[in-house]
């Protein structure tokens, strides 16, 4: 599903009017109807139905004033709280205001917190209230009687339709701008927004409804839009085909370097997830000392013991042998598990910067990689990066809240600075690549919160990678997959609580089955 930032939004309007000359009275119609005929879906008839609709400045209580007359039309008993005054209300919205003034619908005008006072009473009649108060171009807290509007409509204990986006929250971050309507509700018109899809914008969103206002299809194909919600139909011709006369030489090779003392299971769990992902071949490279241990935990996976790793650490001096084994792969995954020691830094920046095939950089590897940018920036072949917030925190410097606040736009632009994609884990995972398009992962629980998830996740997109998937299909696909993965092991366990990476990985394969279908 495609998504849209309230300045694209704006643009598409602009499109639709000055270049198709399709009239704005015509979308405000459209976005009203709409929205009452998912009224009308969600909440029966509205024959003899108090509903009270609060219309804001601007276009938002244009649409506001639609609503009012269709609900008028249907039979419905529409009371419409004007938060502004009537002489600030300009355009297309003064024409919708001057109709229903025509048809002698109730309007009141509040101006003010003491003038609201007499809301309280249509307030307490009421079956449905309508918010048409802010629309998607509020960027500025939201303060005085307008902040007390909403505080008011969020006491009511009756269900609240928001009119595209409710009041309060920003469009593009999904952050409640100071205070924000808690909607049932919401019809959005034209495109979903990138804020009813992350951080806290579902919880204030509800049930979201995407309202056709007709904006041609041609005019939001050449938009660009760079941001999508990943779904099955997304990535489900991602999934790798199997041949009946297909070998193991068919489904790839995958070279793992991972695994330090203590922490030979992050090799282990990636080895896992590589090999439910339908790799042909995995082999791991890992410490002399600890091979034993992954040849007898995971005996479908091959092993290359690492002979300069006596400490039971990778080192620099291992980078031959690694090199030499990556020669015949056709990815490689670096970093589960592999420690943070000095002579482990030096080897992953070498390998980072001297493997040319596809690499995905997970954990350690992160964190043990220069801050330089230049360390980072534009490798000799694709990387993928899988950092949680606090990893991206220690790569860019940015405080971990700020990156949480403003997780697109700062994945986005690492992505496009360093020529790299970027996998920012956590609720709403962002998938960016270096040419600016940006997926949303809304798969997953918060069982997934759990140790060895990120070593799976890892594996399975180096898995994947290997199979002949792109860079930007393996990871929407990977993270969606794992998260859909999770999601299984959670309803079958009857709860979040407890689950387990390895009985994660274990589910891939009926999952990545499911997809294909």
């Amino acid at each position: 599903m495609k998504l849209a930032t309230a300045e694209q939004m704006r643009r598409l309007d602009a499109v639709a009017i000055d270049e198709y000359e399709i009239p704005g009275m015509l979308l405000m119609e459209n976005a009203g109807a709409g929205t009452v005929r998912a009224i009308v879906q969600h909440f029966g008839n509205l024959r003899g139905q108090k509903i009270v609709i609060f219309a804001g400045p601007g276009n938002n209580g244009g649409d506001g004033f639609v609503i009012a007359r269709h609900i008028h039309q249907a039979g419905g008993d529409p009371i419409v709280c004007v938060l502004v005054d009537p002489g600030k209300i300009k355009g297309d919205a003064a024409t919708n205001h001057k109709i229903i003034q025509n048809l002698l619908i109730p309007i009141y005008y509040f101006r003010s917190t003491k003038e609201l006072a007499t809301a309280v009473s249509h307030l307490k009649k009421c079956h449905l209230i309508v918010d048409a108060i802010f629309g998607t171009g509020l960027t500025r807290n939201i303060s005085g009687h307008f902040a007390d509007c909403i505080k008011l409509i969020n006491q009511t204990n009756c269900p609240v339709i928001s009119a595209d986006i409710p009041s309060g929250l920003h469009s593009d971050t999904g952050n409640p701008l100071g205070i924000c309507v808690q909607a049932t509700l919401t019809t959005t018109y034209g495109l979903a927004k990138v804020g009813q899809i992350i951080e806290q914008g579902p919880k204030f969103t509800g049930i979201l409804e995407v309202i056709d206002i007709s904006i041609p299809p041609d005019a939001i194909e050449m938009a660009d839009l760079e941001c999508t919600v990943l779904d099955k139909q997304e990535v489900k011709n991602w999934q790798p085909k199997r041949k009946n006369d297909a070998h193991k030489g068919t489904f790839g090779h995958l070279l793992i370097v991972a695994g330090s003392r203590g922490k030979t299971g992050a090799a282990i769990l990636s080895g896992q997830g590589a090999l439910r992902s339908g790799a042909g071949l995995v082999t791991i490279c890992v410490p002399a000392t600890l091979n034993e241990i992954l040849e007898t935990s995971l005996i479908e996976a091959m092993t290359i013991p690492l002979e300069k790793s006596n400490a039971g650490y990778p080192v620099n001096q291992d980078l031959v042998q690694i090199t030499k084994a990556a020669a015949n792969k056709q990815a490689m995954v670096l970093g589960p598990g592999l420690g943070t020691n000095e002579k482990t830094a030096e080897l992953v920046n070498n390998l980072y910067h001297k493997i040319k095939i596809p690499m995905v950089v997970d954990a350690d590897a992160l964190n043990t990689l220069s801050l330089k940018e230049s360390q980072i920036h534009k490798p000799m072949a694709p990387r993928i990066m899988t950092p949680h917030p606090g990893e991206m925190s220690w790569m860019t410097g940015i405080p971990t809240k700020e990156i949480q606040e403003n997780r697109i736009e700062i994945s986005k632009l690492f992505a496009k600075q360093n020529g790299v994609f970027l996998i920012l884990k956590g609720a709403d995972t962002i998938v960016a690549s270096p040419d600016g398009r940006i997926a949303i992962n809304k798969t997953g629980n918060p069982g997934m919160a759990a140790g060895g998830m990120g070593d799976v996740l890892a594996g399975l997109i180096g898995g994947l990678l290997v199979q002949g998937l792109t860079p930007w299909q393996a990871s929407c696909l990977g993270v969606y997959a794992h998260g859909l993965a999770g999601d299984r092991l959670a309803a079958t366990q009857k709860s979040s609580f407890g689950l387990l990476a390895s009985e994660l990985a274990a589910k891939l394969p009926m999952v990545l089955t499911k997809l294909a279908c």
